[in-house]
C-alpha cells in the first residue's frame, strides 16, 4: 500500500474510531445503570443525542469554521456556535418534555413509586458539556487541518516560484552562451570553413545535452566535465599560439547529479576576460572531486583592457549561475573571485557538496 494510500485512509479510520468510543460510552457504557432495566426511550434519545454530536461536529468543522472563523467573521461564528450549542438543548429538553422521559427514568430507578420524579432537562449540564467538547475537537481539528493545508500551500508555491526562476535563470545562461558561440564560428568561417564545420558539429551536440538529454535541469558530472570540455575545444579553434589552456578534469571521476551548465559560466568568462589577440594569456581550469565534494579552480590572465571585476556584476553568467547555487544548494557551496595583483590574474575559486 503506497503512502498516499495511507494518508488518504488514516484520516477516515480516526473518525470512524472516535465516533465509535462515543457510541459506546452513549449507548452502551452506563455504569450508573447497571442493574436497571432502563426505558426504551431513554436509548432512543442518546441514539438521536449522538447523531446530533455528529452532525454539529461536521457542520463545525466543514461550514462554520472554514467559512466563518478562519475568514475573521469571528462575531458570527460565536453567535452560530451558540445557536447550534441551544438547538440540541431545546431538541433533547422537548424530546424528554414530550415524551415525559423524565418520569419513565424515575420510575425505572424507584419500581417502588417512591420519591418525586424530576423536572425536564435534569441532565442538561452532561448533554451541554458533551455538546461543547464535541465542537471543541471540531474547531481544533479544523484548525490543524487548515494550519497543514496553508503550509502545504506556502510550500508548493515557494517550490513553483523556484522552479520558475531556475527556468528563467537557465533561459539567460543558455542563449548568452549560444550566441556568444555562434558570433566565434561566425568569424571562423572567414579564416577556416573546415574547422567552422567542425565547431558547428561540437556546437549542436553541446546544444543536444543542453535542450534534450537533460530535461529535468539535472545530469551526470560526467556529462557536465565533457561538455565543458567540448566548450573548451570549441574555443581553442579561434585562438593563437599566444593563449595556452589547461584544463584538468578529476581523476578518478565519481559520477554524481549536477545541475547542467552550472560549471560552464565560470569557463566562458574566463575566455571572455583573459584572452588577449596581442599578449600572451593563459587559462587553467582544475577540477578535482573528494568523494561529494567537488572543486573547481579557474584562473586566467588580467588585461587593462579587459573588465577588472569578477564581482557578480560582470556578467549575466555569473550572476545567474551565484542565483542559482543559491537555490539548488543551499548551504552547500562556497564561492569566491579575486583578484591576484601579484600574479595579475583572476582566480575563480567554487566548492560544491553534490547529493
Amino acid at each position: 500500500m503506497s503512502v498516499k494510500t495511507i494518508r488518504t485512509y488514516v484520516p477516515v479510520l480516526i473518525h470512524i474510531l472516535g465516533w465509535g468510543l462515543l457510541l459506546f460510552t452513549f449507548l452502551l457504557y452506563q455504569p450508573l445503570s447497571s442493574g436497571v432495566d432502563l426505558p426504551n426511550l431513554f436509548w432512543v434519545k442518546q441514539g438521536l443525542l449522538c447523531a446530533l454530536l455528529i452532525a454539529a461536529f461536521y457542520l463545525n468543522s466543514e461550514v462554520m469554521a472554514p467559512q466563518l472563523l478562519f475568514r475573521d467573521r469571528i462575531g458570527v461564528y460565536m453567535g452560530a456556535l451558540v445557536a447550534v450549542v441551544a438547538g440540541i438543548l431545546l431538541f433533547i429538553w422537548a424530546f424528554e418534555s414530550y415524551f415525559e422521559l423524565h418520569v419513565l427514568i424515575h420510575r425505572a430507578y424507584n419500581p417502588d413509586g417512591g420519591g418525586k420524579p424530576p423536572r425536564p432537562g435534569r441532565w442538561f449540564q452532561g448533554t451541554l458539556l458533551s455538546t461543547l467538547f464535541i465542537l471543541g475537537i471540531s474547531t481544533s481539528i479544523t484548525a490543524v487541518r487548515t494550519w497543514q493545508r496553508d503550509a502545504q500551500l506556502r510550500q508548493d508555491l515557494e517550490q513553483a516560484k523556484v522552479s520558475s526562476e531556475l527556468l528563467f535563470l537557465k533561459a539567460q545562461i543558455n542563449p548568452h552562451f549560444f550566441f556568444n558561440t555562434l558570433n566565434n564560428i561566425y568569424a571562423l568561417t572567414l579564416l577556416d570553413v573546415v574547422k567552422a564545420r567542425e565547431a558547428l558539429h561540437r556546437l549542436s551536440r553541446m546544444m543536444r545535452y543542453v535542450l534534450y538529454e537533460n530535461p529535468n535541469g539535472t545530469g551526470q558530472l560526467s556529462q557536465e566535465i565533457a561538455f565543458v570540455q567540448d566548450y573548451i575545444e570549441l574555443m581553442q579553434l579561434r585562438l593563437t599560439d599566444k593563449v595556452k589552456v589547461l584544463f584538468v578534469q578529476p581523476t578518478p571521476l565519481h559520477d554524481a547529479q549536477i545541475a547542467t551548465m552550472l560549471l560552464l559560466p565560470f569557463v566562458e568568462n574566463a575566455f571572455k576576460h583573459g584572452v588577449s589577440a596581442l599578449l600572451p594569456s593563459r587559462i587553467e581550469i582544475d577540477i578535482t572531486q573528494t568523494g561529494k565534494r567537488l572543486r573547481m579552480q579557474v584562473r586566467n590572465t588580467v588585461f587593462p583592457e579587459k573588465s577588472t571585476s569578477l564581482e557578480v556584476s560582470s556578467g549575466i553568467g555569473l550572476t545567474n549561475t551565484r542565483r542559482r547555487l543559491d537555490l539548488l544548494y543551499p548551504g552547500q557551496y562556497q564561492l569566491s573571485a579575486v583578484h591576484d595583483t601579484d600574479r595579475q590574474e583572476y582566480v575563480v575559486d567554487l566548492g560544491l557538496t553534490l547529493q
